[in-house]
């Protein structure tokens, strides 16, 4: 028995809704850009290799979509188990396929007449996550666009007028939420990436969880100046926004980071006396926690976050059906 590793790309454009790139094979099956992952490289280099050599387009795939097909078949009388990590990627709707000479041509196809003429089921099931992993994204981006906006409309804002958007897959199953973004935040547009975004890696790391499989963002996604707490009325104004996204995104666990996050989304205002508890309403499992920035001001709330997220842990690996022992 051998073991191969492959990366992929699903290749997509927008023209009249969504379309994806299918290469033919002489052997009359639809094929997508694949191959071996070369020594040194990794998966991802692989899978944007195989893209440019089988396509010849140049491709940057989403930085969190991934999505995992494992077969097993022979070769002469070796069997051998694959395992192929797929990608995803967007291309402008005039971009030029120039097909390797292992396939005899390409064809752009939609979702459902790739529903029904691709044969494989493993396929089959990895258009399905994308198509709605695409769906969302949308969806995202437009709620988004339409959150920037905020500042306009409210002549008194005193919040920054950047958006700092949330950052993750859009179909994580855990979603993490902090009070507002800071000054560094601000500064480069992404959530939790100054000290506390440090520490929070770090607890992650803990919990399991790496930070490209989470979804960050805050109840309140402008700096407020000073790093001040936003007030009530603001937290009000982006109330429906952060409501959307989490019906986007749909996770399964959402953390919460500090008084602000545990009272808007469950009424827990004081973290120090529920920090450590797991409250479920309706289809999402809320599990609360001080914000690492109270860890970064005073040191020994440390090993008292990291064993939060100890805990957290071990509520993780119970819902995925994980031994705990």
């Amino acid at each position: 028995m051998r073991f191969e590793f492959d990366g992929g790309v699903l290749i997509y454009k927008r023209d009249n809704g969504y379309k994806f790139l299918f290469l033919k094979r002489e052997e009359g099956f639809l094929d997508l850009p694949k191959g071996h992952i070369e020594e040194g490289e990794t998966t991802e280099k692989a899978a944007v290799r195989e893209a440019k050599e089988e396509s010849g387009l140049d491709v940057k795939v989403d930085p969190f979509y991934r999505y995992e097909i494992s077969y097993w078949f022979y070769f002469g009388r070796d069997r051998i188990k694959k395992k192929v990590t797929f990608f995803m990627a967007e291309v402008p709707k005039n971009a030029r396929v120039e097909i390797s000479k292992e396939h005899i041509g390409y064809e752009w196809l939609g979702y459902n007449d790739a529903m029904r003429l691709e044969k494989f089921k493993d396929t089959r099931e990895l258009l399905k996550n994308a198509f709605d992993y695409i769906t969302r994204k949308e969806e995202l981006e437009r709620i988004n666009n339409e959150y920037a906006e905020l500042p306009k409309a409210h002549a008194d804002w005193d919040l920054s007028t950047k958006l700092v958007k949330g950052e993750g897959p859009v179909n994580a199953e855990v979603m993490i939420v902090g009070q507002a973004p800071g000054d560094t935040e601000d500064k480069n547009g992404r959530p939790f990436i100054g000290r506390s975004g440090k520490l929070l890696e770090h607890l992650l790391n803990i919990a399991g969880i790496e930070r490209n499989r989470a979804y960050i963002t805050s109840v309140v996604q402008f700096f407020p100046p000073k790093n001040r707490i936003p007030s009530k009325r603001e937290i009000s104004l982006c109330r429906n926004f952060l409501k959307r996204q989490i019906e986007v995104i749909k996770p399964k666990v959402i953390v919460l980071l500090g008084n602000v996050a545990a009272n808007e989304l469950i009424g827990r205002g004081n973290v120090m006396l529920h920090h450590g508890e797991e409250i479920r309403r309706e289809s999402i499992l809320y599990f609360v926690t001080m914000h690492p920035a109270a860890a970064v001001r005073i040191k020994k709330n440390v090993p008292v976050i990291e064993e939060d997220f100890r805990k957290l842990k071990r509520i993780l690996d119970k819902l995925q059906g994980k031994s705990t022992d």
